[in-house]
């Protein structure tokens, strides 16, 4: 009979997967020794795997690389990070190793650009796609960046007043795109986004606030819907109305030559996970290309602005099990040594999922349990509502400790959790290794971040003056 951790996954997976195998009872994550880590650095700990990040764009490049040859399509692919997934300094360095654009979303991340700029990471000709509502910092700083010589810079243009707000700072003439307001999902709680312009009002606003403006021209049209890039009626459906309103436009407007179709690719949230990326691409760009041709217009330039399938992949976290507690007859809590809500709040806030496994004994028999976080909060718990499926651990023990993984957490869960600042019920923030690789193919780790102190929370809460 098959009662070990190892041979249920086997037979309901397939596995060991690309990234996941087993050696001597223990979880390899791209070959790197979890144990090892969790021994030399102790828990809790999150990491950051930055050859992933590398990985994942090259790939992705290769995808729109062979779909641009299969059907003859005549414009340039350029793909952007979306920072706003992870703004941290070692993620920025390795994905701007690859040859790749910046898009923002709010007035700081034109200081990360200008400071990238500082140090020879960003050159001139590398555009920066500036999304979001610009308040009156924002607008200064983009203005700042134009005026310095950065001509690649584009303000996508939010709402109607954005236009003049720019041409009052910026000193000469600059290129904008406009952001289509997409319908939203039909089961959505509201019909429209609330960033952009709609679809009937893009060409009249193109007629009254830029073809006639000698200070602006426009260069993008900018489509993304909230659920993200997905093969379903509704995704076709937007990206179609989205070409029709690029057609219109580009029989009027020279100029444009660029549409930036957004990033939602989604990412890995369980072994039996599949998306064929490369089908989509491929139909994305056949029906830009049949669109464009249909209408004698010259095929656009295709941007994305891909944050979570950047970076996504290459972070987890990994706790301890301190304690099981059998609350009744079918419940036993594993308790980890941190919280959910504070280290991966999105598990917390819409039940995200995320790739869940034990680092260690994966021979031992194992049990159904929920799996708790130390907060005093009823909230705090990672169950088979975010895991899909129920959660089965290898049987807790007290003379054995088990450790287990989350992996796949790169995206917005330090920045949404408060990195560096107060934390729910003063659980402090794990330390955080950075993972490479040197010019050997050796694995490296370094501490990025030490666990947050009493002084640390002390300092924040005006304890010290």
């Amino acid at each position: 009979m098959n009662t070990k951790y190892i041979d249920l996954i086997n037979q309901t997976f397939d596995f060991p997967q690309q990234e996941f195998k087993v050696d001597k009872d223990q979880l390899l994550f791209h070959d790197i020794d979890l144990m090892k880590l969790v021994e030399e650095y102790g828990s809790p700990l999150k990491f950051s795997y930055l050859p992933k990040i590398s990985e994942n764009i090259n790939t992705a490049k290769s995808w729109f690389a062979k779909a641009f040859e299969k059907h003859n399509y005549k414009g340039k692919y350029h793909y952007c990070y979306c920072t706003k997934s992870s703004h941290f300094n070692f993620v920025l360095n390795e994905a701007l190793k690859n040859d790749i654009h910046i898009e923002t979303s709010s007035a700081f991340d034109i200081n990360i650009v200008e400071k990238l700029i500082e140090n020879g990471k960003i050159k001139d000709t590398d555009y920066i796609l500036c999304n979001g509502f610009k308040r009156e910092q924002y607008v200064l700083n983009i203005a700042r960046l134009i005026n310095s010589g950065h001509e690649n810079c584009i303000p996508i243009i939010d709402n109607y007043e954005e236009i003049s707000l720019l041409s009052e700072e910026i000193d000469g003439k600059f290129k904008v795109g406009i952001r289509i307001a997409s319908e939203e999902e039909p089961k959505f709680e509201f019909y429209t986004s609330r960033l952009g312009i709609g679809y009937k009002n893009i060409v009249p606003f193109y007629k009254n606030q830029i073809q006639d403006n000698p200070k602006v021209s426009l260069k993008m049209l900018h489509f993304f819907i909230n659920t993200g890039i997905r093969d379903n009626a509704y995704y076709w459906n937007e990206l179609l109305k989205c070409l029709k309103v690029y057609v219109s436009l580009k029989k009027i407007c020279p100029t444009l030559d660029s549409l930036n179709i957004g990033g939602g690719f989604p990412i890995k949230n369980s072994l039996a996970f599949d998306f064929d990326y490369e089908y989509m691409i491929d139909e994305i760009v056949n029906q830009i290309n049949l669109t464009c041709q249909e209408a004698e217009v010259d095929v656009p330039n295709i941007f994305t602005e891909f944050g979570s399938f950047t970076v996504g992949e290459s972070g987890g976290a990994i706790y301890k099990v301190l304690y099981q507690k059998k609350q009744n007859d079918r419940e036993n809590w594993n308790m980890i040594d941190s919280s959910f809500i504070t280290t991966l709040p999105d598990s917390w806030a819409i039940n995200k999922r995320f790739v869940m496994l034990p680092i260690n004994r994966w021979n031992s028999n194992y049990e159904r349990v929920l799996l708790g976080g130390l907060t005093c909060d009823s909230d705090d718990y990672y169950n088979s509502e975010q895991h899909i499926n129920a959660i089965y651990m290898p049987v807790y023990r007290d003379d054995k400790p088990l450790y287990i993984g989350f992996f796949n957490t790169g995206a917005y869960q330090q920045s949404i959790g408060g990195f560096g600042g107060l934390q729910h019920c003063l659980i402090p923030q794990p330390k955080h290794i950075l993972i490479d690789k040197d010019s050997d193919g050796n694995i490296t780790t370094k501490l990025f971040s030490q666990q947050q102190t009493h002084t640390d929370f002390l300092k924040i809460l005006g304890y010290y003056e």
